[in-house]
């Protein structure tokens, strides 16, 4: 098992790893001149990743992944961090006081979990045992936890249980996250087993909120969850001129928030 990285080494991974998600690549000299350290620093940095999966090594530097594999969770969770509690202020001030809603797996949904603590008289269901330890002790919140098998990577429960147990349910709200968002509006995950979980939670609500920031825009990932179509709101830090028509298009409000 791979130990988490210091502080100082996560930031810069960050940095490398947000510059490859926009560029597709990315130069050991390059990337040493941009973060002021020495291009052995950064050798070992790309090694890092690539046995993390996150990119892959070429001669003078790395490529991103194909997209089948996604970025392990506990780096997920630091990616973008202070942009996802500005989107997860912003989703939670979508949900009034006395509503039911199912919350699914993802750094940003906890987010909105967060932000949700001071909200009365709601009913949460949720497949994400971190939203759980979040919301478990607000005395004005029921929290009801999904049944079934628990990934031990990010303490998702997912499978045909979960599915079948989010189906006893019809929620006033759905929210949601995703890996990926394509450029027509389909948002993509990578597992098969989450998304047929999402899948069911989006059918059993009416109405869905699905909150991603920007560096999801564009991002390759296997599985479709759904599309515009599928959603009432997108909240986000930033989107482009041609998702925006999409989102108008298929009558999805858009709530933008400042990037962190």
């Amino acid at each position: 098992m791979i130990a988490p990285a210091p502080p100082a080494v996560a930031a810069r991974h960050r940095a490398i790893l947000d510059l490859a998600r926009h560029t597709g690549s990315v130069m050991v000299d390059d990337l040493a001149e941009r973060l002021g350290v020495t291009p052995q620093t950064i050798r070992k940095d790309l090694t890092l990743l690539e046995r993390r999966a996150m990119l892959s090594r070429v001669h003078g530097g790395a490529v991103v992944t194909s997209g089948v594999d996604n970025v392990l969770y506990a780096e997920r969770r630091l990616i973008a961090a202070e942009t996802k509690d500005a989107i997860g202020a912003a989703a939670a001030s979508l949900v009034p006081n006395g509503a039911s809603l199912f919350i699914n797996i993802g750094s940003t949904t906890e987010a909105i979990a967060r932000h949700l603590t001071g909200h009365r008289d709601l009913m949460v269901i949720t497949n994400n045992l971190n939203v759980v330890d979040i919301l478990a002790d607000c005395a004005s919140i029921e929290v009801i936890a999904a049944g079934g098998r628990v990934r031990a990577s990010d303490r998702a429960v997912v499978g045909a249980l979960a599915m079948d147990f989010i189906r006893n349910f019809h929620v006033d709200y759905a929210l949601i996250g995703a890996s990926a968002l394509a450029p027509d509006g389909t948002f993509l995950d990578f597992d098969m087993d989450e998304v047929r979980v999402s899948q069911t939670i989006i059918a059993q609500a009416r109405k869905v909120i699905l909150s991603l920031d920007s560096s999801k825009i564009g991002r390759p990932a296997p599985v479709r969850i759904g599309g515009l179509t599928d959603i009432d709101y997108l909240v986000t830090d930033g989107l482009d001129d041609a998702l925006e028509a999409a989102c108008d298009k298929a009558n999805v409000a858009i709530v933008e928030v400042m990037g962190g």
